[in-house]
């Protein structure tokens, strides 16, 4: 093992705080690059951004490179999914360069929002926290993800022939009226492809997007199995199982703020 190749796996897998303090940074850039996709889509093209792309095409370049050095399996580390959607990423900030900056393009770049379960596994081993919330929080990625991944689709489907969804807001804006039930009416799919994503949309998706609302706003509940019935959700204080009446020795730090 190489002097580079130890301290790049120490800072991309090791257990000590620096290197879990680095993850929680690159966690925030991850954040900050997604904000800036979501922003970018509504500016016109320009220099700026043109050179603002090459930059985070480069730092991504440069994170990939180092995830591969860490890594001890590299031809897994090659197959992973993760990885070639990072690629794809990469390439959707590069190729307006050389081709017109197609819808497709721009919404490839909302692909690194996925990298969000790598956190989620991350809090998972750190933080008491997360792990009495994780439940709340999964939920809460999840819908993140669905409204976004829907949207992506929207905006590639419409964006070149419904005048009303001229960017990625627009698309946004009509998915999240449609997830809701609200169906404002003032954005609507006049052609028969996206007609039927508006169907599979009101059919499947306003179903999952409730379950995800449901999950995030409900009270919280603690997985512990109750040694006579087995019900394993209960409230964080109870003494009792709701549904058999056994005594419960759910383990706690005595705070659940």
């Amino acid at each position: 093992m190489t002097w580079l190749h130890r301290r790049l796996f120490d800072l991309y897998q090791g257990g000590g705080r620096h290197a879990r303090r680095a993850r929680y940074a690159m966690a925030v850039f991850d954040a900050l690059v997604v904000l800036y996709f979501l922003i970018s889509t509504a500016l016109p093209a320009g220099a700026w951004l043109h050179a603002a792309d090459m930059a985070i095409a480069g730092l991504l370049v440069l994170d990939l490179l180092a995830r591969l050095i860490a890594s001890r399996d590299r031809a897994a580390f090659a197959a992973n999914l993760m990885t070639w959607l990072d690629v794809l990423v990469v390439a959707s900030l590069i190729a307006p360069m050389f081709l017109s900056n197609l819808a497709f393009v721009r919404v490839v770049r909302m692909l690194r929002i996925l990298r969000s379960y790598y956190v989620i596994r991350e809090l998972r081993e750190t933080s008491a926290w997360f792990r009495r919330h994780e439940e709340v929080v999964q939920s809460s990625v999840n819908l993140i993800v669905f409204v976004f991944v829907i949207t992506a689709l929207v905006y590639v489907i419409e964006v070149e022939d419904n005048p009303a969804i001229s960017s990625y807001l627009d698309a946004l804006y009509f998915t999240v009226a449609t997830l809701t039930t609200t169906g404002f009416g003032d954005i609507t799919m006049a052609d028969p492809l996206g007609r039927l994503v508006s169907v599979l949309i009101m059919v499947f998706g306003v179903a999952l997007f409730l379950r995800l609302v449901q999950t995030i706003f409900r009270p919280p509940k603690i997985r512990h199995a109750c040694a006579t019935c087995g019900l394993e959700r209960h409230d964080p204080d109870a003494v009792h199982c709701k549904h058999c009446g056994a005594t419960l020795r759910i383990p706690t730090d005595g705070d659940w703020a």
